[in-house]
This record gives C-alpha cells, sequence and structure tokens, in this order.
C-alpha cells in the first residue's frame, strides 16, 4: 500500500481526484473515493524555459492549493502517478509517494 500526495489549485481539484478515483486510488476494503484535503499557500517562480500554467517568468507566484492525500494499491502506484501528470494543470506537478508499512 502507499500514500499518494499531491498539490493542486482549487479550481482542479475534483477533476484530479476524480481522475484517480476512477482507476481504483482511494480504495480500501469496503470503502472507495477517500481522500483527505488542506487548503494552503503554495509558491513558485517559472525560471528558464519553464511553461507556468499559472503566474510570469522570473515573477514568485503565491496560490491556493490543495494539498490531497489518498491511499493506492501497490499494483496501481505508477498508473497513479501517470495519471496524476495526465489530468493536473501544471507542467511540473509536485507530489509525493510514501510506502506505507502493515503494523
Amino acid at each position: 500500500m502507499y500514500k499518494l500526495n499531491f498539490f493542486v489549485p482549487i479550481d482542479y481539484k475534483e477533476k484530479v481526484k476524480h481522475s484517480l478515483f476512477e482507476i481504483g486510488v482511494g480504495k480500501y476494503k469496503n470503502y472507495d473515493c477517500c481522500s483527505f484535503e488542506s487548503l494552503g499557500t503554495g509558491q513558485f517562480r517559472a525560471i528558464h524555459d519553464a511553461k507556468p500554467f499559472l503566474g510570469k517568468m522570473d515573477e514568485i507566484e503565491v496560490v491556493q492549493e490543495y494539498k490531497v492525500e489518498m491511499i493506492c494499491n501497490d499494483e496501481l502506484i505508477q498508473k497513479a502517478v501517470n495519471v496524476l501528470k495526465q489530468n493536473h494543470p501544471y507542467e511540473e506537478v509536485a507530489y509525493e509517494v510514501f510506502k506505507l508499512e502493515a503494523f
């Protein structure tokens, strides 16, 4: 089992979540569409040859984003990361993958 965390702008949260739910991410035993979300502020600056979805080159952009956390079965994690990247609006998606241990 893995935990997939990603940061997404408010207006794209539901689209990205549902794309992952459709392939089986966020499923645990008799429950599906499971996630945890927290609202926060992210920032970045596009440099060099970036093609930012938000903001301007060489300027710090501050944006309200959600951190979304979902569990993911071992056999789905690579597909989940690919689906996340395909459905997320950012050129470079900020995400984390953690291997979970059973206790």
